[in-house]
């Protein structure tokens, strides 16, 4: 038995051996627990799962009496004409919405008054075009034809997706589902994923990737072949080249464990190996665990690492401060690797707004209720190869942080934000990263550093003589010394590689943080250090915040509502301006977002720029 993999993932011949010698499959695999009538009453009355289940059953009810909306050609080429995305995602998501519903309903009521609603819906998915997204496929006809595979063909996140809800409902309703409703969920599964991805020796890109689209398509790829290939050596050969894709997804994370992406692409990359790695484990009756290595352990812990509390995270990149960690992911982790993951609350049926199948019964079965609302503890992390620093204390339950980070500009879901950080404070971060901005077709491509969540000028770092940073791996930071004390941290990066100025000769970044625990005070001491070949330099320090800030003769205040944050800066050096932007938030939201301008008023030729920041925790 393989019960830890030491050196990494298994070979092909280890895969063959658990395929080949694996047990006949359960009906229902791998919810099968759900065809257990005890098992069933018990999560009927589960007082945790309440609120899941009515959600649930209000949305078999719905999807039973409202007529489903049709994924028109008018919605499908709006991604080509404008670049938005969000009106055919909405119609495509509604679909998977009801299909959950309606599903769960029947399987965990065990009643058959959906089955002709759930059958046509089904039959209806499986008559659509493409089940990839428009914003995932070529854009115009030219570059369809263009392509390798037709828009049918091309396995993107949410056709991966598809196929993964579609083969557990399969195998969910056994019997009660009609032969040939079977027999065609059978059919387009192996044509639109299977034959292009495991009967051509072209891969995806997505298989040698190292973020989340290598572990969420690998993932529910693999999972689906596990239920509805039937042939076990051909599977053997399937699983290879999914954990073979896994390996390249975990290329993506350094050694210090971190996720470049952020913390919600954690949640869905790492939870989609997760929930992989898991039912392979369980077809293998153990055999093969992904999950028991040291490696998954380190990055298991991540959300531990950047929580502020509260349902809050360290967001750099791509991610929302607010992030959910699935209850049933979070439980699993710690029940299977002795971890903490902190704040985690009851599951709630549409707790995942475009409802992925794979979070949505993990947190129905997988949810321990002694698992919720562990406690955040205080620590220090410093994310090596990342270049994240994240000091947190915690103060009568309310959490006092702060976080920098170094990097280059060509992470995965990358931001120009390198000598970028956040001030916390008692459940707001005063000085703040805005996080992903709507996805569109110009936040992925040519315009994607135009955007203030995206490009450095929406970030709490320096415009140089009228340039933003510039993105690409070589402009990267350098560290230069870190030092965890005993009261904070010190932090020294190199920043010169961020700006393509020519007669930028040096930039140097320092972080010093103290904290006071009994006078519930922090302060940090920021100061820019520049050097350039010419006196002609210009210098506009940006800090960036959701909160208006108010300005004095020599200081600059944030007050939210638990603390506030005081910068005490030179008015003979240095000249304040506030700008109020507006802009949306990655739902759409619209948001006024501060920008604090302090421009350098003497242009000398080696400044040096120092700032103090006083964190006060209100009472």
């Amino acid at each position: 038995m393989i019960s830890k993999l030491a050196a990494g993932f298994p070979n092909f011949r280890v895969i063959r051996e658990a395929i080949l010698g694996a047990p006949p499959l359960p009906a229902g695999f791998p919810l099968n627990t759900l065809h257990d009538a005890d098992m069933r009453q018990q999560i009927r009355a589960a007082d945790h799962l309440q609120t899941f289940l009515c959600g649930m059953r209000i949305e078999a009810a719905r999807a039973q009496e409202t007529p489903l909306e049709p994924l028109s050609f008018s919605l499908f080429r709006l991604f080509e004409t404008t670049g938005e995305r969000a009106d055919f995602e909405r119609v495509y998501f509604d679909r998977r919405r009801r299909l959950a519903g309606l599903v769960l309903t029947s399987v965990v009521d065990h009643t058959s008054d959906y089955l002709t609603t759930l059958s046509d819906l089904i039959w209806e998915i499986c008559n659509e075009y493409t089940w990839a997204l428009p914003a995932h496929l070529p854009i115009g006809v030219v570059q369809v034809r263009e392509n390798r595979l037709p828009p049918e063909q091309v396995v993107d996140l949410f056709a991966a997706h598809t196929a993964h809800m579609l083969a557990e409902t399969v195998s969910l309703l056994g019997p009660q589902m009609p032969d040939f409703l079977r027999y065609r969920v059978c059919v387009e599964v192996e044509r639109r994923l299977f034959k292009p991805i495991f009967s051509d020796p072209h891969h995806f890109w997505w298989e040698s990737a190292l973020m989340n689209w290598a572990s969420v398509c690998g993932g529910c790829t693999g999972m689906a072949a596990m239920i509805l290939v039937e042939d076990r050596e051909r599977l053997a050969g399937m699983i290879d080249r999914i954990v073979r894709t896994m390996e390249c997804f975990f290329d993506g994370f350094g050694a210090d464990g971190g996720c470049p992406e952020g913390i919600s692409y954690w949640v869905y990359g790492f939870g989609f190996f997760v929930y992989f790695a898991e039912m392979l484990s369980t077809f293998t009756a153990g055999q093969i665990d992904l999950l028991q290595t040291e490696r998954v352990k380190q990055i298991a812990v991540f959300p531990q690492v950047v929580s502020l509390g509260g349902g809050r995270f360290i967001n750099f990149s791509d991610a929302p401060e607010r992030v959910m960690i699935h209850p049933g992911l979070g439980s699993h982790l710690s029940t299977c690797l002795s971890i903490s993951i902190p704040d985690l609350k009851p599951p709630q049926f549409d707790g995942d707004h475009i409802f992925r199948w794979g979070h949505i019964t993990r947190d129905l079965l997988w949810t321990d209720r002694n698992m919720f609302d562990l406690p955040l503890t205080e620590d220090t992390y410093y994310l090596h190869d990342l270049m994240w620093v994240i000091d947190r204390r915690v103060w009568s339950g309310s959490t006092v942080a702060f976080a920098a980070k170094g990097g280059h500009n060509d992470e995965p879901h990358n931001h120009n934000d390198l000598g970028h950080f956040i001030i916390h404070v008692g459940g707001e971060s005063l000085l703040a990263d805005l996080g992903a901005g709507i996805y569109t077709r110009q936040y992925f491509r040519e315009l994607r550093y135009e955007f203030l969540h995206t490009g450095s000028q929406g970030h709490s770092v320096p415009i140089i003589n009228g340039m933003t940073q510039r993105a690409g791996v070589d402009h990267c930071a350098v560290p230069r010394h870190y030092e965890n004390r005993a009261d904070g941290v010190a932090f020294v990066l190199d920043l010169t590689r961020a700006y393509d100025d020519s007669a930028l000769e040096m930039f140097v970044r320092s972080f010093e943080w103290s904290v006071h625990a009994m006078e519930r005070t922090a302060v940090l001491r920021l100061t820019d250090t520049l050097k350039f070949s010419s006196s002609s330099c210009q210098i506009v320090e940006n800090f960036v915040s959701l909160i208006q800030p108010a300005i004095t003769e020599n200081s600059v205040v944030w007050q939210g509502a638990h603390g506030r944050v005081v910068m005490q800066f030179d008015p003979a050096d240095l000249a304040a301006e506030i700008q109020m932007l507006e802009t949306q938030m990655h739902h759409g939201e619209p948001v006024n977002v501060y920008r604090l301008q302090m421009r350098a008023k003497r242009l000398i030729q080696n400044p040096i720029i120092a700032f103090s920041f006083r964190i006060d925790l209100l009472p």
